[in-house]
């Protein structure tokens, strides 16, 4: 039986499209979700992509965090659903208190768009178990609030416990602490990153690369073999 992966699209979301294709290519079946569903229509897992989604002008997630989508999203991911928040997606996670932190608008204040050089920090979560703790990789980079902040107690849990999951190297593109690009939950089935890895999944797009194939290979390998 073919593994379903829902793909939520908010008002402002920019890439959705992107991640069913990705999706695809993993070998899995992408779901169309809108942020007004009430059910998460029976998926196996669900991604939160990258965009602006609406109110994000107050703070980037704050008003998407309480879309109908969110309430069966929540109940689920704490009981075990694996959730990917991307970009912007990592955002409502922070603002759902799924994921600890926050997004902060870029140190510099504008917006950037780069290829990007990460460590594989966390290699034992269900979106990231196809990758190796310390491998280097190439995801494209694009946010203008991808400022990870937290509290000094909260960075060092998330460093004791081994829930950094990725890290920036040669260059923090934005001020994030700790030179943290993604985390995760305290089970692992709840990663947030903001690089982008739909768009490194075909060796014609993004980077040139495909480093960002393993999310959502690691993910239905994990549903595959449940």
């Amino acid at each position: 039986m073919t593994a379903r992966i829902g793909v939520v699209t908010f008002p402002g979301s920019l890439d959705d499209r992107d991640t069913q294709r990705a999706i695809r290519l993993a070998g899995a079946e992408p779901v169309a979700l809108w942020h007004k569903d009430k059910d998460l229509k029976q998926v196996d897992a669900v991604v939160l992509c990258g965009g602006f989604s609406y109110g994000d002008y107050l703070r980037a997630g704050a008003i998407a965090r309480f879309s109908p989508v969110m309430e069966p999203l929540l109940e689920q991911a704490r009981a075990g659903l694996p959730v990917l928040g991307i970009c912007n997606g990592f955002q409502i996670l922070t603002e759902a208190h799924l994921l600890p932190g926050t997004m902060l608008r870029n140190n510099h204040l504008h917006f950037i768009c780069r290829d990007q050089k990460l460590r594989v920090e966390n290699a034992e979560t269900a979106w990231t178990s196809d990758y190796t703790a310390g491998q280097e990789i190439h995801i494209p980079l694009k946010n203008i609030d991808g400022q990870y902040v937290a509290d000094q107690r909260t960075l060092d849990t998330l460093e004791s416990e081994g829930r950094v999951a990725f890290r920036y190297l040669d260059v923090n593109p934005n001020g994030s602490n700790n030179d943290i690009a993604g985390v995760t939950n305290e089970a692992g089935n709840v990663v947030g990153l903001m690089p982008h890895p739909e768009h490194a999944v075909e060796p014609l797009i993004g980077t040139g690369r495909t480093d960002g194939l393993p999310f959502f290979t690691s993910i239905l390998k994990k549903l595959v073999n449940a």
